[in-house]
């Protein structure tokens, strides 16, 4: 019965108008847990929670001296302040620019146009359906959106002789936007997922199959017209089947027939190679369609691949396999979130701080005491999540307290390093030996632990052996040194007292290389 009447307050509190969405979400979070027995862990300490979320709206981490100004801050709402400084700082728009440009690009390429358009966009906390319809609209005419055209433009791209693969587009499109992998339903109906049949597929691909790659260098998409109906056949059964522009589920739209000649709306120029635009726009028509409150889909998807985001594993996940067999774990959560985004017109930075917020981000990601493993599927244990390459370079560069520049000399070599292949999402942490033997062996990834003028290992050097261990651990984790550890730093410098600054160096190059330092847990 004390179960029971635990899950039963939640619950009310969960439907209670006057809650706010930071307390509903940890309601449902908490019942489900009560429901089911599961231990939650206590909440992260200081350092935990600091490291967490500057790495997660600044993509960095905090400098030693942040660390311990927020350590010995004893204001009690100093978190709810971090959050709030950090949403409203320049490197938001950085951080939110990275991890959007890996889930949507998912490493198939990088514009300069496309990471202005997204900084442009975060900065300006542009609505996520007005992000979404620029991406899909791909109006090149249009300078202030220009940017969002690589989305498309990227994809249609050909290679040598390859046919331009729009199969491959329209299955980016239902993943990253609907939350729906239809790649097996180009065929047929999927074999295992009975939710997803090849109608989706093909009514969502006679949107896009008629569009083509005018000019890269301009982000140029053009789009043929669309007078027909699509024609499929399933490979098991051989039934001839048509479809017009459709979404999963959805109906199909009528498709205009004009005078021959009257097509265009701006009729194609040989001149400029421009194939002209038809009046009835596919691409239009999918521009308004999929990024609009109306769309259920649409709405679920991005709450949940950001509650990903925040808290390491998707509500639903696969992230891109929503479907009746595969609820999520928390199916009322997931539907609250997609409402309340969907009502405050889609606004990425208040979903954001809200998820912040909340006593299931701020969790800590040690186990509680009488549970023997995590379960993520609950929440109660904050996940480890894998850090992207800008952010390991970032991190890196923050915590030796390296020049600039030298974040230039590396980049490159992170991400050849840490990222996955193309269209390879990265959502899980996934530990390579090429990954390993660059940080073993790179010189500019070592020089970064030698001395030098103003950095980390310099400024320890000038510290005596007692007050090392701290400093160190503070830079590089954002944490104090446990009573082992700290003895530990005390015995290494007292061991190569004739070769200190080797010896330093070598301390911070072991944190660096730690796989606390390559997770954000």
């Amino acid at each position: 019965m004390p179960r029971l009447a635990a899950v039963l307050a939640v619950l009310a509190l969960a439907g209670t108008a006057r809650a706010d969405l930071t307390a509903r979400i940890d309601a449902l979070i908490e019942a489900k847990a009560a429901a089911d027995a599961v231990p939650l862990s206590p909440p992260a300490d200081d350092g935990e929670f600091l490291r967490r979320v500057t790495l997660d709206l600044a993509g960095t981490l905090p400098s030693a001296a942040e660390a311990k100004a927020f350590l010995a801050d004893i204001d009690a709402k100093k978190r709810e302040k971090r959050i709030a400084a950090l949403l409203a700082a320049p490197s938001y728009a950085e951080r939110m620019t990275d991890l959007f440009h890996v889930a949507l690009m998912e490493r198939l390429g990088d514009s300069p146009e496309w990471t202005a358009y997204l900084r442009k966009s975060f900065a300006a906390n542009a609505p996520w359906d007005t992000m979404a319809r620029d991406m899909l609209r791909a109006d090149h005419k249009n300078p202030d959106t220009l940017g969002a055209a690589f989305f498309l433009s990227k994809r249609l791209e050909n290679y040598g002789q390859n046919p331009v693969d729009h199969s491959a587009l329209t299955r980016d499109v239902g993943r990253l936007f609907l939350g729906k992998n239809f790649q097996c339903c180009e065929c047929h109906d999927h074999l295992v997922v009975a939710d997803y049949k090849q109608q989706d597929f093909q009514g969502l691909h006679a949107f896009f199959r008629n569009l083509s790659l005018v000019s890269a260098a301009k982000l140029h998409v053009g789009e043929k017209v669309t007078a027909e109906k699509l024609g499929f056949a399933s490979v098991f059964t051989k039934v001839p089947m048509t479809t017009a522009p459709a979404l999963p589920g959805g109906t199909m739209l009528a498709i205009p027939t004009f005078p021959k000649g009257q097509e265009f709306a701006e009729p194609p120029d040989r001149k400029t190679n421009s194939p002209g635009v038809p009046k009835f726009s596919t691409l239009a028509a999918a521009a308004e369609l999929i990024p609009r409150a109306g769309n259920r889909d649409f709405a679920r998807n991005i709450v949940n691949r950001v509650w990903f985001a925040f808290m390491g594993r998707g509500l639903v996940h696969p992230l891109d396999l929503h479907h009746s067999a595969n609820p999520g774990s928390h199916p009322e959560l997931l539907d609250l979130l997609a409402t309340e985004f969907a009502a405050k017109r889609f606004d990425l930075k208040w979903l954001i701080g809200e998820l912040a917020r909340t006593k299931a981000y701020q969790r800590s990601s040690r186990l509680p005491a009488s549970a023997e493993r995590a379960d993520p599927w609950y929440f109660g244990t904050a996940v480890e999540k894998r850090l992207t390459a800008d952010q390991l370079l970032s991190a890196t560069l923050k915590a030796t307290e390296a020049d600039a520049k030298a974040a230039d000399a590396l980049r490159a070599k992170f991400h050849k390093a840490f990222d996955n292949q193309p269209r390879d999402p990265e959502d899980e942490y996934a530990p390579s030996l090429k990954a390993a033997l660059f940080v073993l062996h790179d010189a500019a990834v070592l020089k970064l632990v030698e001395p030098a003028p103003g950095n980390l290992v310099s400024r320890l050097a000038a510290l005596p052996d007692a007050a090392v261990a701290d400093e160190l651990y503070l830079a590089v984790l954002t944490r104090r040194p446990s009573a082992d550890e700290a003895r530990t730093v005390c015995e290494v410098l007292a061991k190569h007292a004739a070769a200190r600054p080797a010896a330093l160096g070598r301390l911070a190059w072991a944190l660096l290389a730690s796989l606390e330092f390559g997770v954000n847990h």
